[in-house]
């Protein structure tokens, strides 16, 4: 352990000093939204959204990370990686797709044995929310403001953001311009992350592109283009947890992607190729990495940063009953920590439940926590927004329960700082 952990690790158990005005948070985000369409108060509507506490983590477990995520991403992007998993995989994730997948969630717990990688998801929320609350963080003197740095630049985040956008449009349409985004949703309205979906279409349009926040009902195809509400959309910012657009009602969708309507980010094959549960188990499978001729550098990367996953099958349940306090069952092709369960809290009758379904089991990393004061510690999920392989932002999620939520006092997202690469 590094004087730099160390000091990370005290930091979140002792410094109180430091936070977020939330208030002055909560009074721009409501100013910007207000005429868009925010129904109530932030603070009404999701009192536990942000967390006024920072996170602190050390320098080389974001260096960690990062090396964890690159190797993925090598792994990702062999033959063999995406003849095995576009294999299990619907029809539609099978065409090869120009745009990267916009906002992949890398999300990690950092324990004793540093980083561990414990999911990935395609359509990662919340970045927008993070960009807003790293701009509000405030130190209570200067000297702890020039002392403390954050992992990203925060100043630019949002011409960062922009531009991954652009970039997508471009690897798929070249020099045409970019007009028009849709962000799409079920009843967008009604999500629990709208106030992101408004901040997001304030940001295309302060950087003179059109931007829609649109129900899939709202959207028609017509002569090889997608509409909404009747102007052209040239590219779906999908936030649909209806990965490959199976429902009845994403129909217009399915055949918008499949003709190549409109770009579409992130789309299916990004979920395939990442986000499925089962590639956890993929990850951690040494032999079959070997095999592949993955180098021994980056198995070892892998082995040391993702905890060991397998899938759930019936043949090993007896064993995975004895051994359940040492597993977290998800399910594959679930998303937002829904029907995921700790080992040491499952019954019988869901365990049973498991067997019948999909999911994997991952060994259980213990999170590292933030204290919020001598009686709370709340538990920290750190989530890399990256794109391209590249880490644009990490941000914190506390939390109590099994799994993160934003119904935990004190928590929520929280912004992240790095201590003093030295320490005297």
């Amino acid at each position: 352990m590094t004087p730099n952990t160390t000091l990370a690790e005290r930091l979140n158990r002792d410094c109180h000093c430091i936070g977020t005005d939330l208030d002055a948070l909560r009074r721009q985000i409501e100013r910007d939204l207000g005429t868009r369409g925010l129904a109530q108060p932030v603070v009404e509507s999701h009192p536990h959204l942000f967390s006024a506490a920072p996170v602190f983590i050390a320098r080389g477990h974001a260096e960690a990370m990062q090396r964890i995520i690159a190797a993925i991403e090598q792994v990702v992007a062999t033959p063999q990686w995406q003849a095995t998993v576009l294999a299990d995989a619907p029809g539609l994730a099978h065409a090869p797709q120009a745009a990267r997948g916009v906002f992949m969630g890398y999300d990690f717990h950092i324990g004793s044995q540093g980083p561990q990688l414990i999911e990935i998801n395609s359509n990662a929320g919340g970045a927008f929310l993070n960009a807003a609350l790293g701009r509000a963080q405030r130190a209570c003197c200067p000297e702890v403001r020039d002392w403390l740095t954050t992992p990203a630049d925060m100043q630019g985040i949002d011409a960062t953001f922009v531009e991954m956008f652009r970039h997508e449009w471009r690897l798929a349409r070249g020099d045409q311009p970019l007009r028009r985004i849709a962000i799409v949703d079920t009843d967008p309205a009604a999500q629990y992350l709208y106030p992101e979906f408004l901040l997001a279409q304030r940001l295309f349009e302060a950087h003179g592109i059109d931007a829609a926040i649109s129900d899939p009902s709202r959207l028609v195809l017509r002569d090889g283009r997608l509409e909404c509400d009747g102007a052209v959309v040239d590219l779906v910012y999908n936030r649909l947890t209806d990965f490959y657009f199976e429902a009845p009602e994403h129909a217009v969708l399915r055949s918008a992607y499949t003709d190549g309507a409109a770009v579409f980010t992130p789309h299916p094959r990004a979920h395939a190729l990442y986000a499925n549960k089962h590639n956890l188990a993929l990850l951690t499978d040494a032999e079959r990495l070997r095999a592949w001729g993955i180098d021994a550098a980056t198995i070892d990367t892998m082995s040391s940063g993702i905890p060991r996953t397998i899938r759930v099958r019936a043949e090993d349940a007896e064993r995975l009953w004895s051994e359940r306090k040492h597993w977290f069952f998800k399910p594959a092709s679930g998303f937002g920590s829904r029907g995921a369960y700790r080992g040491d809290k499952l019954t019988r009758k869901v365990f049973a439940e498991i067997l019948d379904a999909d999911y994997v089991a991952q060994a259980i990393a213990l999170p590292g926590e933030r204290h919020l004061g001598a009686d709370q510690a709340l538990k920290i999920d750190l989530r890399n927004y990256v794109y391209d392989g590249q880490v644009q932002l990490i941000a914190a999620r506390l939390y109590q329960g099994q799994t993160t939520n934003f119904r935990t006092p004190g928590g929520g997202f929280a912004p992240v700082y790095h201590p003093p690469h030295v320490v005297s």
